[in-house]
Formats: structure tokens, sequence, C-alpha cells
């Protein structure tokens, strides 16, 4: 977002701000940011700032440093984790995040944005996706459309949202399209490197070939998910249980259809009839230490499953974060047809 859209100078007429905010799109509340000649933020003006000024006499020629409400909640600029329940139980709607000097550095939509968190992501998407064939013969499964974008679209703006702005994308088979689609991000707001497997890697070996990661943590999830996995969940759970990685996890059910003995020798103890067993299982979204990362071998293949045994056998932390929405791996065309009809339902 240009800044310039929603700052105003102090001596700005009410005029001025009444036509600012007209112009002001793709924010889910219109307010200016009053600025001094110094830059500082003084204030906010909203038009129920300048109705309210104009209940009590009809000059729009005041200046908006009349008019403008100088209590405004705001945040100052740290770059760590902002916890946004404060402020939205406070019904923000626009946050304004400063500089140390008071001068606006950014501003969260609450509307919008779920989280701001400090993460860097590598996106998995290499893959040739042979199950899907011939869907996948001339276009890379994770660009295959659903809903009218693709699915790795899904999940980039999903991790937008969570206020992630750098993000790694891993290629090899038809990437050329999915670099062609996204570019470097900035379409996005945010910044996009791609990273090319010469040979396949595995699901963790790509993330070697990043020279260096900028966050403590980092997300890896596979491309071809459709899912409303809550990110910030995982993030405080690997903060709160000091965890060196987090997965997150969906149930699987297995039915029996008969009855199973409890036994003891060849005597039976007790049975149940035909019944079912949940287990929580692997969902293709981790969170991991980037001294994890630093550990692997450049170059050398790699699955995300290797490193989880390795980590739990040298008694390192692993937990799971279950999925409470809904999470469909786009595997097989018969996954990819569930996605399709679920979310001509979403919203």
């Amino acid at each position: 977002m240009d800044l310039n859209q929603i700052t105003i100078e102090s001596k700005a007429t009410v005029l001025e701000a009444l036509n600012k905010l007209n112009q002001i799109r793709k924010v889910s509340r219109l307010i200016l940011f009053v600025k001094n000649q110094k830059g500082k933020i003084i204030g906010s003006i909203t038009d129920g700032d300048i109705r309210r000024s104009l209940s009590l006499n009809q000059d729009l020629q005041k200046s908006v440093e009349e008019v403008c409400f100088k209590g405004f909640v705001h945040h100052f600029e740290n770059n760590d984790f902002i916890d946004l329940s404060v402020y939205r139980a406070q019904n923000i709607k626009i946050l304004p995040v400063l500089n140390n000097n008071g001068t606006l550095s950014r501003v969260i939509d609450l509307e919008i944005t779920q989280s701001t968190l400090p993460l860097e992501c590598m996106i998995m998407a290499g893959g040739r996706g042979k199950r899907l064939s011939p869907l996948t013969d001339t276009i890379p499964k994770p660009m295959l459309p659903l809903g009218g974008k693709p699915i790795i679209e899904h999940n980039i703006d999903r991790l937008i949202s969570y206020g992630i702005k750098k993000i790694y994308i891993s290629v090899k088979y038809l990437g050329e399209q999915i670099e062609s689609h996204f570019g470097d991000g900035s379409s996005k707001g945010i910044s996009i490197e791609y990273i090319w497997e010469d040979e396949p890697l595995g699901t963790a070996g790509a993330l070697r070939l990043v020279d260096k990661f900028n966050s403590d943590y980092v997300l890896l999830m596979n491309s071809d998910l459709f899912t409303n996995v809550n990110f910030e969940e995982m993030y405080l759970l690997i903060l709160k249980e000091k965890a060196d990685m987090v997965v997150a996890s969906t149930e699987y059910k297995v039915d029996v259809p008969y009855a199973v003995f409890e036994t003891k020798g060849n005597k039976v103890k007790a049975f149940k009839e035909k019944p079912s067993y949940v287990y929580q299982s692997n969902a293709g979204v981790y969170m991991l230490k980037r001294s994890l990362i630093d550990q692997m071998t450049k170059n050398e293949y790699c699955d995300i499953t290797e490193v989880m045994e390795t980590l739990v056998q040298d008694g390192g932390k692993l937990v799971y974060d279950p999925i409470l929405g809904f999470w469909i791996d786009i595997g097989k065309p018969t996954d990819y047809k569930q996605a399709q009809e679920f979310i001509k339902h979403f919203k």
C-alpha cells in the first residue's frame, strides 16, 4: 500500500481531506493519518470526525489538525509478532505502525490481516504430479485452477493474510509457468524468490539452497494443499512449547469392519465390534527452527520426515497442531474434484 494515499498534511483543509478519503481503495475503513511538517503522525481523521466538525460549524476550510483525533491507537515498529487480538478487542479496524520517530512505517488492515508473523516461508512446488495426468502434462500441479485462481495462489494469499512477506518457492517441473505468473511478488506486496532444483531434493532438501533465512523460524508447506490452517496458532505453539518443530496434523480415521480381540496369549480377554480408530496424520505444513536447516547437507536429498525422525531420536522436541478447519491434499483426481466442489461453497 502506498502510504501517501492514507496520509495528509496537518495544514490541509477539511475539504481536501474529504476528497482524499473518497479516493481511498482496497482498505476496509476510510481513514487518513495526519502528519506534521516533520512527517510525524499527530492524529487520525475519518468522515465521522469531519461530520462532527461540520455539525458545529460548516467550515470546510478548517485545517485537519483542528479536526483530527489525537488520541488515535497505534503500535510502534519492532518487526516482531504483534498480538492483533489486543487491538481487535478495542474494535480497531486500521492499525498504524509508527517508527520510533513517530513517522508512519506501515498500516495493518485488521479486516484483511489475520496476524503479523515474523516468518519466512518456503512452498514446495517442484513435483511432477503424475497422478493428476493428463491435467498436469502441460500445467504444473500447483497451477491447476481452483475457484478462479491457481491452487498455489490460495496458499500464497493465506500466507500474506498472516503477515508473511518473504516467500521462497522451490520449483522444477514446468516451474517457468509459476515464475511467470507471480514474478517477484511485488504485485501482491511481497517478495518471492525461486529456488530451482537441478535434481529432486525431497520435501526438505530445497531449504538448504537458500543462502540465509532471516527469521528464527521458517514455515515449510506443500503447494498442493487447500486448507485454512491457522499459522498463528502454530507459531504461538512452537514458542509456548519451546519446540524445535511443529507439524500441522489432520485426523485420519480407520474403520475396522470386524470385531477386534484384546488378547493375552491365546485367550480373548475382551473384544470391540467394528471399532474406529482416529490418528493424527501429517498435513504437509511445518514450522521449524532455522538451526535445523543449518544442520542439513547442501545439495543432498532430504525428506522432512527424515528431519522429524532424527529430531525425535536426538531428543529434540517435535509437537503437532491439529487443523480444526478444512484440509484437502490435492494429489489425485478425486481430491481435485472434491476441492472444486468445496470451493463453490467457500467464502
